[in-house]
Parts: C-alpha cells; sequence; structure tokens
C-alpha cells in the first residue's frame, strides 16, 4: 500500500559499480549531513544481508521471500518487478525505523538499481540529487583487494568472477539510471574514484 505523503521524503542516489566506497560513504554523509541537513543511509546490500543473516522475515515479508533473498545474493541477481516488493518493504522499513522528517534526505544505496526500479521508487521517494561515483574496473579490483574503504571483510561476495558478474550488471542495468535521471531534469554531480579515495574526499566535492 502506497502512503501518498512518502512521495515527498526527499532522497540523494548514489550511483557506482561495487567497491568504490558507497557504503562507507554513507556512513560518512550520516555521521556529518547534507548542507546542513541530517541524512539517513539506507544500503539496500546491508539491509538484504541482514534478513539472509537473521533468516527472519521483516515487516509484511514471508519466509519464502526470506529464502528468495539468499538466492539474489548467491547468484548476484537484481529484484524485477514482481519481486520488488520486497525492496519496497526494506526501504518503508528504514523510512519508519529511522523517523526521518521531510527535510532530511535518504541517501539510496544500491537501489534503484535499474530504470523499472526507479519508477517504482518514485512511489516512495523523490530523488533530488544523484551522485555518480565512476571507476575503472582495475580501479575496483585494487579497492575491493585492498579493502580501500574498510567495509569489505565481513563480505563473502567478493571472489574474482562475483566482482566481474555484478560490474558488467552494473554497467548493464544499473548505469542507464543516470541518464534516465538526467532526462528528469535531476541533478548528476559525477566523482571519479581510485583507490585511495576516501568519503571525505568525495563527501568535501559533492558539498
Amino acid at each position: 500500500m502506497i502512503v501518498d505523503t512518502n512521495i515527498y521524503q526527499p532522497a540523494i542516489l548514489l550511483i557506482g559499480p561495487t567497491g568504490v566506497g558507497k557504503t562507507p560513504l554513507g556512513e560518512y554523509a550520516e555521521g556529518h549531513g547534507y548542507k546542513g541537513r541530517r541524512c539517513s543511509h539506507f544500503d539496500f546490500g546491508a539491509a538484504l544481508r541482514a534478513v539472509d543473516v537473521s533468516g527472519k522475515p521483516v515487516g509484511a515479508l514471508s519466509e519464502g521471500d526470506v529464502a528468495f533473498i539468499h538466492r539474489v545474493l548467491t547468484d548476484g541477481a537484481l529484484l524485477e518487478n514482481e519481486t520488488f516488493y520486497i525492496a519496497e518493504e526494506l526501504l518503508r522499513a528504514h523510512i519508519s525505523q529511522a523517523k526521518v522528517t521531510s527535510e532530511a534526505p535518504v541517501l539510496l544505496n544500491g537501489l534503484p538499481r535499474h530504470v523499472d526500479q526507479a519508477r517504482a521508487v518514485d512511489a516512495i521517494v523523490r530523488v533530488e540529487q544523484v551522485l555518480h561515483l565512476r571507476a575503472t574496473p582495475d580501479v575496483v579490483y585494487q579497492r575491493i583487494g585492498q579493502n580501500s574503504g574498510g567495509d569489505r571483510s565481513a563480505r563473502t561476495d567478493d571472489a574474482p568472477e562475483a566482482i566481474a558478474r555484478k560490474l558488467a550488471i552494473f554497467e548493464r542495468r544499473t548505469r542507464p539510471l543516470v541518464e534516465h535521471y538526467r532526462t528528469r531534469g535531476v541533478p548528476i554531480a559525477e566523482v571519479d574514484i581510485n583507490v585511495h579515495t576516501t568519503p571525505e574526499d568525495i563527501w568535501t566535492v559533492f558539498q
């Protein structure tokens, strides 16, 4: 069920391939705010992994949904239209638990991941800014190998073949979101990431 008031919840979308530091950036932003406003970081991948680890449904999700989330994480697949309700439930739960106000943007990290999801997300939040983190595959592999962001130690999906699969999916399905939002008039900020780029480096440029 769509709650109309949620449509006015502002959001900043972080777009970038795996390993560029979206999660450390989201955590940094949540602690430092955005242009004087408090931020709330919604890490979709972390939300999925939390459900998988606990094995317990969130909100209106079922045990079958929990099993499906495990398959998504194992296979590196994306949620499609018929299963987007899972992402919707997790995002709504985050907004409710974070007690964010209409002045506090939600940083969307990992959601939406393709254009169809972007249209569905429009019913929950209003994306007012896109931050596109750009990196070459070589930089991605180096950052993950060196754990440049400090957030990979507990990850079990960083094998080279898994990284290659996620990079391919990003190029085919997720990168087109940049042009999708650009054509809608949403401001796009682009930052080139290297092996040693820190969250503070990115956030300073973005602000």
